[in-house]
This record gives C-alpha cells, sequence and structure tokens, in this order.
C-alpha cells in the first residue's frame, strides 16, 4: 500500500468537529479490517471491497489526520504508536455502534420489541395495568418503558421522540400530533367525611361555590378541567393547597383542609365521601396521542391498535 499524493487540504487540529467525523466515520470499519488483519489483500477479503479502494481509503485516511497509522513491509503492514492509539478508540466507536444498532433492532422485533408508552399518574393504580395484562395476552414479549406524568409533560416527551404513545386528558388537538379520544370518565366532588355535604349522594357544583379546594398544579389536565367547570358553575375556586397527584389530594380532603374534583379511585379511601356533580356535567375525555408522521415499528403500531380497539371500554367498570 502506497502513499498517494494528494491535493487534498489535510484536517487541521482546529477543523470542525462534525466535519472531521464526516470525513473520518466511513473510513473507520476499514482501518480496524486493515489492522486486525495486518494485510491489505486478507483485510479487502474481509470486508468484501476492492484491494485498490482500501489502499486509498487507508492513505486518505492518514492524509486526513496528518499522521502515519501503518508501517508498510511489502504487502504486510503494522501498527505504528499513532496507529495503535487511534485504534483504541476506533474499537470503541465502532462496538458502540454495533450495540446500538443491535438495539434499535432489538426495540423494533415484532415479537420482543419495545413500546415507550406514557400515561396519567391517575391511571397507573388500576387501568393501565389491566390494559398491559389483556395486551400481552396476545403478545407476551413486546417489553414496556412506562412513563407516568401530567398530560403536557407527556406531549412534550412525544415531540422529543422519549415517547411512542400516551394515555392523556383532555385529548390533545395540537400542530403535529395525532390523537383519538378513547373513553369518557365521570369526576366527582370529594368531601371529607365529616363535612355537613358527606350526607348527600348528588349536588350541583354551585353549591360549593364557598368551600376551600385543593386542586392539582397549573399545567396539569385535570386543573383546567376544574377551573374550567367551576367557571361553568358561576364562581372562581378559592384554592388552599395544589399538588402533583391525586390521591395526595384526597388525602388532604380526608385531613378537612379542603374539597376537589376527581376521577373515581383505584380504591376506597377512608375520610371521605365522594358526590356525584350533577351540574354541569363533571368529566374529562381520555385519549391516547402520538407523533403525526413518524413511522411506527411492528410493537407500536401492535399496542396501538390495540388501545384503539379499546374504544369506549378503556376504563375499568
Amino acid at each position: 500500500m502506497e502513499h498517494q499524493h494528494r491535493s487534498t487540504k489535510r484536517l487541521s487540529p482546529d477543523s470542525d468537529t462534525e466535519d472531521m467525523t464526516m470525513l473520518l466515520a466511513p473510513r473507520l470499519a476499514y482501518f480496524a479490517g486493515v489492522a486486525r488483519t495486518e494485510h491489505v489483500t486478507r483485510a479487502a477479503q474481509e470486508l468484501n471491497v476492492p484491494q485498490s479502494t482500501l489502499s486509498r481509503a487507508m492513505a486518505r485516511l492518514e492524509q486526513d489526520l496528518g499522521v502515519d497509522l501503518f508501517t508498510r513491509h511489502g504487502r504486510t503492514v503494522s501498527l505504528t504508536p499513532a496507529g495503535r492509539t487511534f485504534l483504541t478508540s476506533v474499537e470503541r466507536a465502532l462496538g458502540e455502534v454495533r450495540r446500538a444498532a443491535d438495539e434499535v433492532r432489538a426495540d423494533a422485533d415484532p415479537t420482543t420489541g419495545k413500546v415507550a408508552f406514557g400515561f396519567l399518574h391517575t391511571m397507573g393504580a388500576e387501568t393501565v395495568p389491566g390494559l398491559l395484562q389483556a395486551f400481552r395476552a396476545d403478545h407476551p414479549r413486546i417489553r414496556f418503558s412506562l412513563v407516568q406524568n401530567y398530560g403536557e409533560a407527556m406531549i412534550e416527551k412525544l415531540r422529543a421522540g422519549e415517547l411512542d404513545l400516551c394515555l392523556t386528558s383532555p385529548v390533545p388537538d395540537a400542530p403535529g400530533l395525532a390523537a383519538r379520544r378513547l373513553d369518557e370518565q365521570k369526576l366527582r366532588l370529594v368531601v371529607p367525611a365529616d363535612h355537613p355535604l358527606a350526607n348527600r349522594k348528588r349536588i350541583r357544583l354551585a353549591e360549593a361555590a364557598d368551600e376551600t379546594f385543593v386542586t392539582l398544579e397549573p399545567g396539569y389536565g385535570l386543573r383546567r378541567i376544574t377551573d374550567d367547570l367551576c367557571k361553568e358553575a358561576g364562581f372562581r375556586p378559592r384554592i388552599a393547597f395544589e399538588g402533583e397527584e391525586a390521591e395526595t389530594l384526597r388525602g388532604l380532603v380526608a385531613a378537612g383542609l379542603g374539597v376537589a374534583l376527581l376521577p373515581p379511585p383505584a380504591f376506597p379511601r377512608p375520610g371521605v365521601v365522594e358526590l356525584t356533580v350533577t351540574a354541569p356535567r363533571a368529566a374529562r375525555e381520555i385519549g391516547v396521542a402520538w407523533l403525526e408522521g413518524r413511522p411506527d415499528t411492528p410493537p407500536v403500531a401492535a399496542f396501538k391498535r390495540f388501545l384503539l380497539s379499546r374504544r369506549g371500554n378503556l376504563l375499568p367498570a
């Protein structure tokens, strides 16, 4: 393998890193093959490329780096000290590429692939476990990365590519997103067990206008729904506590610190009474959302079809 004089400018130490990567990356596997065999002809056979192509690639690699990577001995080569240093990093980089390729192929496998699935905290105790149990009856080896969060945070994760699908409320209507309504969940006014309203079964929300409320923080879908329902009932809620999780709010209600509009609990909570709200109509829509136009891997497509098939039957009875 002979050095060839070229007019191409060498990469200087201050060359742009991205430019250097684009120049060097295609030749790294060739370099590792020659370094492993210490013979250009054998390396060309193993790599299934013409020997002349391999020779030119190695000469250009040395020219771009500005250092000799090989010492030539007829048809054989050996690494220079610079070549050995370079090989250590190249093998590590190629190993990372191989691992990354194996990982993305595994995640896309129709039988054993992975779904990144987000959902609301209020759906974590009962709804989602039931859905996953039903889905895995037919897809027992598909894996899940599960993320619990509030709606806006999950939408951000969808846009960032960190989630494939999410169950959220309200059903989003935003550019770049696709969403489908799946079900509806009634909301109840939760009051302390010793509250004057606790002996009631039904209530108009306007009757709670003078109560102190505990709610989720701004940005949560349920908080927005609470504010809208109270406005429709003719008042602005007086809020004493804001939290991040519905069951914590139930605990605050049980402690006598306020009332709350919440979906039904997975399990009965002592110390509170849950009243049906007759007016305005108190409910939240639950839907599934995904990034519009992004191709689905086979496991994601299968789980999306499953969720859409549960329309009207998503939530536990």
